[in-house]
């Protein structure tokens, strides 16, 4: 699902905890610190908008020159926010599992 979300669009832990039937957004979290490498992160930020330290800066500079609508270091969500009926169905592409 991470992997899924296009350039200059976000989503939240949240709703990746939710899609994918897990108990707390930390849990995604942990999934990119420890297996994360490969995916977009920077695409995933927390439901307050505003990116955790000590990646906040890279973060937000990737963001940026994504097109993602940042105000005062803080994700525009209403803007950019990948909406449920846009995210993949994993179970018709399970190859965009992560």
């Amino acid at each position: 699902m991470i992997a899924a979300v296009p350039p200059g669009r976000v989503t939240t832990y949240g709703d990746l905890a939710e899609r994918a039937g897990l108990s707390s957004p930390r849990i995604v979290g942990w999934i990119l610190r420890t297996d994360g490498a490969d995916l977009p992160w920077h695409r995933v930020v927390p439901a307050s908008g505003r990116p955790s330290a000590p990646q906040a800066a890279l973060q937000l500079t990737r963001l940026a020159e994504e097109g993602v609508p940042i105000d005062d270091g803080r994700v525009l969500l209403r803007r950019c926010r990948l909406t449920s009926d846009e995210e993949p169905d994993l179970v018709d592409h399970p190859e965009q599992s992560g």
